[in-house]
């Protein structure tokens, strides 16, 4: 009978590391799935946080838009258009200086040969 408890003992050993490795391990499954969530969520953050300022960066677009500051700019630089009071600038020659006349050179045409007309005419190139 001595013998009896050193068996249970035993056993109830075994049961007890068994079940122990079976905690570690569905431990170490929880804190592996604990660190892929963890890094989408900071991932998920960073998007969320660029798309914040994408929103107020269009937003402020916008209001410059319809802003009267916009228009004018839009006015004078682009349209060229001159306010009340404005003296408009035309840039003209000195008195007294000849023009500077820019002559466009004209191109020379090269003569083809006789194969080249043929083959121009064949294969269209």
């Amino acid at each position: 009978m001595p013998s009896l408890p050193i068996h249970v003992r035993r056993v109830l050993a075994v049961i007890g590391i068994a079940v122990l490795v079976f905690v570690i391990l569905e431990f170490n499954r929880r804190l592996e799935e604990l660190n892929l969530l963890s890094q989408q969520a900071k991932k998920i953050r960073a998007e969320a946080t660029q798309a914040v300022q994408t929103q107020y960066a269009l937003q402020t677009a916008v209001a410059y838009a319809n802003s009267t500051a916009a228009v004018e700019e839009w006015a004078r630089v682009d349209g060229h258009y001159i306010r009340e009071g404005d003296l408009p600038v035309v840039p003209v020659e000195a008195p007294g200086e000849a023009p500077i006349i820019l002559s466009t050179p004209i191109p020379t045409p090269t003569p083809l040969q006789n194969w080249e007309v043929w083959y121009t005419l064949f294969f269209g190139d």
